[in-house]
């Protein structure tokens, strides 16, 4: 029998998913299979060479994750996420933010006839 240790029941889902290491900013693709609000079954071409820490982009969701590796095969993971899931959130809105800021400032200019 086995004893299952997750502190939530996971949800059955199909996601496509962006998996980066933090170090490098090198991207993964990789399918979410099932996931709950505090982890995630992932499954990747190759788990060789995924670091212990990750961050987790899923898209249909609007989402971004970060991650540790709980277990792992050689094709699929399990993650919990942080704590701080919601700081990864924000960065992601900030970012998004700013960049419409810049937009909107450059249009001004172009009205004003100043760019």
């Amino acid at each position: 029998m086995t004893i299952d240790r997750r502190r939530n029941l996971r949800d059955k889902v199909l996601y496509g998913a962006i998996a980066s290491r933090s170090d490098s900013g090198v991207t993964r693709d990789c399918i979410v299979r099932n996931m709950s609000s505090s982890g995630a079954r992932l499954e990747f071409e190759s788990t060789i060479g995924l670091p212990n820490a990750i961050g987790l982009r899923i898209a249909h969701k609007g989402r971004s994750f970060l991650a540790n590796i709980v277990w792992r095969s050689t094709e699929a993971v399990g993650v919990a996420f942080d704590d701080d899931v919601q700081a990864s959130d924000l960065g992601e809105r900030l970012r998004k933010s700013e960049k419409i800021q810049r937009a909107l400032k450059r249009k001004i200019k172009m009205r004003l006839g100043e760019g």
